[in-house]
């Protein structure tokens, strides 16, 4: 990428490689102040090379999502935390579909202690996650695995889900836009997503904060469509606006305050009505 100085460069290789680099362990790395460091991270947004997010950046998105991996080093405690609170809302002896994402992996991984579950998924690594537990009943979706992630996607997976009606469905999203859309990369894996929508009398959204800031090309659904939204952090206003009128629960499971916020990171903290979980 033409005018990048050298250590924007490597800046730009760190977050490629990890999928999101944070101002404080930049500053540490180069021995420059964090001021320096929000300056490169600025001019790498500027290119389009980077998205900002509260203390630091991830890589840019658009067409093509990060790689598994990458994605994995992502929030990943505030993915663990909104797994752990998702799966509290899973009751015993119900049924539920669980799609792809590294965040509903985190909701499987919490899942573990739950008794009498009968889980259908499109996620090699959830059925990998459950299957042992012999108070959990796993079925796969059948049908050609993304050998990037372990998804099973297109139209053998699809026509699996619609056999089903469950209690609830666990999906996750690339990106969540202003207005409300949920948006993806493959539309072969938002096929899978919008049949376990159709057959789940409850959907629960997961997705930590970062997803506000990203874009993706495919839509998945709206907002409207789900009944409860399980995130890290306070949404956005138009979001906040959306889920209040819609009557959509959400839930925050690691609420920032005014305070602890960058000035340089996103200005004033949006403004959400949500049950706040510690």
């Amino acid at each position: 990428m033409a005018g990048l100085s050298h250590r924007q460069t490597e800046i730009l290789n760190l977050a490629r490689a990890s999928g999101r680099v944070m101002v404080e362990d930049l500053a540490r790395r180069f021995e420059v102040s964090a001021q320096t460091i929000r300056k490169d991270l600025n001019d790498l947004c500027e290119q389009r090379a980077l998205t900002r997010i509260h203390g630091g950046a991830i890589i840019a998105s658009g067409v093509e999502n990060l790689a598994y991996e990458a994605r994995r080093f992502v929030a990943a405690d505030e993915k663990k935390a909104i797994g752990a609170a998702a799966a509290a809302l899973i009751p015993n002896g119900c049924s539920l579909f669980i799609n792809i994402g590294t965040t509903t992996e985190e909701v499987a991984s919490a899942l573990t202690s739950h008794e009498d579950l009968l889980v259908i998924t499109n996620n090699l690594n959830v059925a990998m996650l459950l299957y042992r537990h012999p108070r959990i009943e796993v079925i796969v979706a059948g049908g050609a695995v993304r050998r990037a992630d372990g998804a099973v996607v297109g139209s053998t997976a699809t026509q699996l889900i619609g056999q089903f009606k469950v209690d609830y469905a666990i999906i996750g999203a690339s990106a969540i836009d202003e207005e409300g859309a949920l948006l993806d990369f493959d539309y072969r894996e938002v096929q899978v997503a919008q049949a376990i929508i159709a057959n789940a009398r409850s959907v629960i959204l997961v997705a930590d904060s970062t997803k506000f800031t990203r874009s993706a090309p495919v839509r998945i659904a709206h907002m409207s469509q789900i009944q409860t939204f399980v995130t890290d952090a306070a949404l956005p206003a138009g979001l906040a606006n959306i889920c209040h009128s819609r009557g959509i629960q959400v839930i925050e499971t690691m609420p920032k305050a005014a305070a602890d916020l960058d000035v340089d990171d996103g200005g004033a903290e949006p403004v959400s009505t949500v049950a706040r979980l510690r």
